[in-house]
């Protein structure tokens, strides 16, 4: 009996000293929380140093997601393309999947105008004209339209364009779809390419909280609460302007569309836009992205598809809500009045230069085209550079789940969506302990590293 008792509490020891495994999303609000902390340190104390660390940590997770990024795009849209011919009514499937990405950054950019129209972001701030500079880089549709083409295959890669390496993709995969088996080689090494580089990348999400730490924590020390007091109403209407199109227009969308329960869909895409919003990059979200999305019930063969075509081209938050309430913001500044022709055009260039942003950090190259459109100052982008960190995180997180909710409005009015894996899509988890943060797929997908945890 003592012997019997003896080995049972023996063996429940070790289980009771074990480390208590942390959720994802709390590794991430504690990389918030601490990241803060630090940064209002740094700028109280003037701690140059501390300072100059969490820049560099931050720089460091950025630069890391964007190693992966030209060739993931590339592979990502390459293989989608080919998965497509696996799928029946593939033409119709893209077709509607392109629509409704423009539909929803349609909506989305009304959103955004009549948000400022009705705030006047640009008043009272105590800026004028002399605080803007010319931005280092600026977008025109001339540069759009004759910059899709490439005038090499390598320098898209070492320059990160990512419009042209989508462009040379997209070629290669409608080429493969033509030679069929004759090109079956090359996709299969395409195929483990993919996967080692979705693989990498898995390793580098791990370390979005302390990524968070340097990111929030440089932002608060370099700029300070002054700053963001300064543009307290166009952030506010930006966070605002996402939040309604992220918890107003895309539940009603599911709930009338769709007809699923838009909470499930919150429950099963929460890791991706978390994520999103701590990385500020959708092509470096695209794994989890895609992992959700196919538990949500969407077929793999027609999500492989449309996130990587979305993470490349669907941005709700960046070139549709945010341009447009930024245009309002410069044009008060520089006391240039719109029109409502003006108006129109910046719909016109959300719907159509989404993909200028081409899922990075950012938005620059989106609002310089809709500035150049419309004839404002081109100037009025180094308004907005201080404190766009801090507005792209709301932005990305917008794209991202606009990027897993067009396959699942898609795949349901298609009657191809699997509504029992999105009724149990609430157990998606990203991250077992605070070493892992990886969406589990099946279990032999799942990476080692998380395996062992």
């Amino acid at each position: 009996m003592s012997t019997s008792a003896e080995t049972s509490k023996s063996a429940q020891t070790p289980k009771s000293s074990r480390i208590p495994k942390v959720p994802f999303w709390a590794q991430i609000l504690a990389g918030l929380a601490l990241g803060v902390l630090l940064g209002g340190i740094a700028k109280s104390g003037d701690i140059g140093w501390l300072t100059s660390t969490l820049a560099h940590i931050g720089d460091l997770f950025v630069q890391l997601l964007k190693l992966a990024v030209a060739p993931l795009v590339f592979f990502a849209i390459l293989v989608s393309i080919t998965n497509l011919r696996q799928v029946n009514n593939a033409a119709r499937l893209a077709s509607r999947t392109l629509l409704w990405f423009m539909a929803t950054s349609l909506i989305a950019v009304a959103i955004g105008l009549a948000i400022g129209l009705l705030t006047n972001p640009g008043a009272g701030t105590g800026l004028t004209p002399k605080d803007g500079k010319l931005p280092e880089h600026a977008g025109s549709w001339i540069d759009f339209l004759t910059g899709i083409v490439p005038t090499d295959i390598i320098t898209p890669f070492t320059e990160l364009n990512v419009l042209q390496i989508v462009f040379m993709a997209a070629v290669a995969g409608i080429a493969a779809l033509q030679l069929g088996e004759k090109a079956e080689p090359v996709l299969k090494v395409s195929r483990s390419f993919l996967e080692l580089l979705q693989k990498a990348l898995w390793w580098v999400i791990r370390l979005a909280p302390i990524g968070t730490v340097g990111l929030i924590g440089n932002a608060i020390a370099t700029y300070g609460w002054n700053l963001i007091g300064k543009y307290a109403t166009f952030t506010v209407d930006i966070y605002v302007g996402c939040a309604l199109v992220l918890f107003g227009v895309y539940p009603l969308l599911l709930s009338t569309v769709a007809k699923v329960n838009p909470l499930q869909f919150f429950r099963g895409a929460w890791p991706a836009i978390q994520l999103a919003f701590v990385s500020r990059s959708s092509v470096g979200t695209m794994p989890v992205t895609q992992k959700v999305t196919e538990r949500l019930g969407v077929p793999r063969e027609y999500a492989s598809f449309a996130v990587p075509f979305g993470s490349t081209t669907k941005m709700d938050g960046c070139a549709s809500i945010y341009p447009a309430i930024a245009a309002i913001f410069i044009a008060q500044i520089f006391d240039i009045p719109l029109g409502i022709g003006d108006y129109l055009l910046i719909a016109f260039v959300s719907v159509i230069g989404s993909a200028a942003t081409a899922g990075l950090t950012g938005a620059t190259v989106m609002l310089t085209l809709t500035l150049s459109t419309l004839g404002l100052p081109l100037e009025g982008v180094g308004l907005l550079m201080a404190i766009d960190p801090i507005l792209d995180m709301m932005r990305t997180a917008t794209n991202v789940a606009g990027q897993a909710l067009i396959p699942i409005l898609v795949a349901a009015k298609e009657k191809i969506l699997d509504r029992e894996a999105y009724a149990a899509a609430t157990s998606i988890r990203i991250g077992d302990s605070g070493a892992t943060a990886t969406v589990e797929p099946e279990p032999a997908a799942v990476p080692a590293a998380a395996a062992a945890s």
